[in-house]
């Protein structure tokens, strides 16, 4: 079965659609849950950050499984286990739509206050295009409902 990886800027969507993955009966996990992620430097890295619990992230992806699996997140060390997916989707929207969105967010406060926000305006220029570079597929979330995104990524699964 497939593995897939949703990446993106905060305020792309990645929350919502994982939730409705889960709701279709998918294992679907938003790893910005200190479960599977906390705030250290990754080798290479200058300074500490997000990134995954590697040893975690390794032992869930090597679970054999008879149904594909999403996995969504936004770190570092994420192109590490790029090789370990089949497919890499890179969630992507216009800077105003993601402020918006931000904004109205009522499950996550990251992006609330203007530092954070700069933060991610800074990400959307310098980190938006290295995910670019490591994505097979992208998808613009601002020109689809949660719903379509869901089915493109479903679809994605039963691709041979």
């Amino acid at each position: 079965m497939k593995r897939i990886l949703i990446t993106g800027m905060s305020g792309t969507g990645k929350s919502t659609v994982v939730g409705r993955l889960q709701a279709r009966g998918f294992e679907a996990v938003d790893t910005d849950e200190a479960q599977w992620s906390e705030f250290a430097a990754a080798p290479g890295d200058i300074e500490p950050g997000w990134v995954w619990r590697e040893e975690r992230m390794r032992k869930f992806l090597a679970v054999p499984r008879s149904q594909s699996v999403f996995v969504s997140g936004c770190v570092s060390n994420q192109g590490k286990f790029y090789p370990e997916f089949d497919h890499v989707v890179l969630f992507s929207a216009p800077t105003e739509i993601i402020l918006k969105r931000l904004e109205s967010r009522t499950n996550n406060a990251y992006g609330k206050v203007p530092a954070e926000r700069e933060e991610i305006l800074g990400y959307l220029e310098t980190v938006e295009p290295l995910l670019r570079r490591g994505a097979d597929l992208e998808i613009n979330t601002a020109e689809f409902s949660a719903e379509q995104i869901t089915e493109k990524l479903i679809a994605l699964t039963r691709q041979s």
